[in-house]
């Protein structure tokens, strides 16, 4: 009579549970040992949407080509020049960071950031006439994103400002960059007092000319060969960048002091440079902006090609809708604080340097640069179960860039909005706070994850292009 039961009363128990603990609890309590398997409900309101894209036949050969795509990407840094050059930016037109945004809704940074650039570009003589002819509507706004390029949190671009100009001849594409301003008060974060217009100067009379003829006396920079040294450096590409911006240093010193400009000057350009711990990262958000954009286009992919917030609104877009934003209001980092600057002084989340988790560094490599932790907050567990849980996110492992600690796994990378969806975790993202006031500058750094709803927007508008 026991036949049919396979020892199971005589043998102990082996027990699996999901969903709500209460039955894994009441087991333990009886001394049995549970596993618990972290299935969780799709997010609510997605299940005809996630079976209709799920059964889409093109799906996972679409996402094995993004991850294709995206992995063999070149990022090779090949000139310096200013943006009215290198991006055909015209006179009165302002580049920003994240969706598309008009004055009206404009974050406190995102406004100081135009303010300054106003003041820049000298088509306003104070801070109160460039707020005027921005509210009037008298300039043109438009994301960095839709030329290719990307900013550091406000991530606004004038013409006079230089950029980084990187190549990926893989799949034809380039991407650009503002130059880093280092910290503190800072045209990004939304300060523009007269030190943050004078250093902007410099920046366009000497710093700029200086790396354009490092760049090109001393040849192209494989940008994406120092991404994944810097990994075995403890950085993760996004708040830390210290062997990043190092490496890059080395690479262009030779070039710099051997500029055609005064030596005063190429003393002063070399060490604002090595001074500036975030160096690199201008160059880290190109890479893999040209990294994502290679993977655009793909009808039937799920893979997730932007992440980007202009510190009103967070928006996504997905490799097979094309150009279509996905929007959600944008969360407000959790972290550590400047100074005596507290939760009320943090704007809620800025830039296009998400563009790094995107690409599968920054917050997605937190197991990689585990000191991130003490910039940004949480502990050295949580670096690593960070890391660890995006792989649950994503299509595919980078054979480039790879985390020591982890036995040299490749990062994750290729957010799937399906797996999104059907997890209900947020990728995660480690970042800088802007004062939530125009002019008041950096306040601090943390971890925020994008707005829930960005990814069922994204899901339905796959589901509605999936061949009937």
């Amino acid at each position: 009579m026991t036949a049919p039961l396979h020892g199971l009363l005589t043998a102990d128990p082996v027990v699996a549970t999901s969903g709500v603990a209460l039955f894994a609890d009441a087991l333990r309590d009886q001394a049995v040992p549970v596993t618990e398997v972290g299935w969780r409900p799709p997010m609510p309101g997605t299940e005809a949407d996630l079976a209709r894209v799920m059964a889409d036949p093109r799906r996972e050969a679409a996402n094995a080509t993004a991850l294709a795509r995206m992995t063999s990407a070149e990022a090779v840094l090949v000139d310096v020049a200013p943006a009215s050059e290198a991006l055909g930016l015209e006179r009165g037109t302002f580049l920003h960071a994240g969706p598309p945004i008009g004055w009206d809704r404009a974050s406190g940074p995102l406004r100081g950031a135009l303010v300054g650039a106003v003041l820049l570009e000298g088509l306003a003589d104070t801070p109160e006439e460039a707020e005027r002819r921005l509210a009037a509507g008298e300039f043109d706004l438009e994301p960095c994103h839709h030329r290719g390029a990307v900013g550091p949190m406000a991530g606004v671009v004038s013409p006079s400002m230089w950029v980084y100009v990187l190549r990926d001849d893989v799949h034809g594409n380039t991407s650009w960059c503002s130059l880093n301003e280092g910290l503190g008060k800072v045209l990004r974060y939304g300060a523009y007092g007269p030190e943050v217009v004078d250093r902007l100067r410099w920046m366009g009379a000497v710093l700029g000319p200086i790396l354009r003829q490092a760049v090109r006396s001393t040849g192209p920079v494989d940008v994406r060969a120092i991404i994944a040294q810097m990994l075995q450096m403890g950085d993760e590409g996004h708040n830390r960048n210290r062997a990043g911006s190092l490496m890059l240093l080395r690479e262009l010193l030779p070039g710099m002091i051997t500029a055609d400009a005064p030596s005063s000057d190429v003393g002063e350009a070399v060490r604002f440079s090595g001074a500036n711990e975030h160096f690199f990262l201008n160059l880290g958000m190109p890479a893999c902006k040209l990294a994502t954009r290679a993977a655009e286009g793909i009808p039937g992919s799920t893979v997730v090609t932007t992440m980007a917030r202009n510190g009103t609104d967070f928006g996504i877009r997905v490799s097979g809708t094309g150009d279509a934003w996905f929007t959600g209001p944008a969360n407000t980092p959790e972290g550590l604080f400047l100074g005596d600057y507290g939760p009320d002084d943090a704007n809620p989340d800025i830039g296009d340097s998400a563009i790094t988790e995107t690409g599968g560094i920054g917050g997605f490599a937190m197991a990689a640069a585990p000191a991130i932790v003490r910039f940004v907050g949480g502990d050295v567990p949580f670096a690593l179960r960070a890391t660890r849980r995006m792989y649950e996110l994503t299509v595919g492992e980078h054979p480039l860039f790879q985390v020591p600690v982890l036995g040299f796994r490749g990062t994750p990378v290729g957010i799937d909005v399906t797996k999104v969806v059907r997890t209900g975790e947020l990728p995660q993202i480690n970042t800088g706070m802007a004062g939530r006031v125009a002019g008041t500058g950096q306040v601090g750094a943390g971890l925020v994850t994008p707005p829930a709803e960005c990814f069922p927007a994204a899901l339905a508008a796959l589901a509605a292009a999936v061949p009937r």
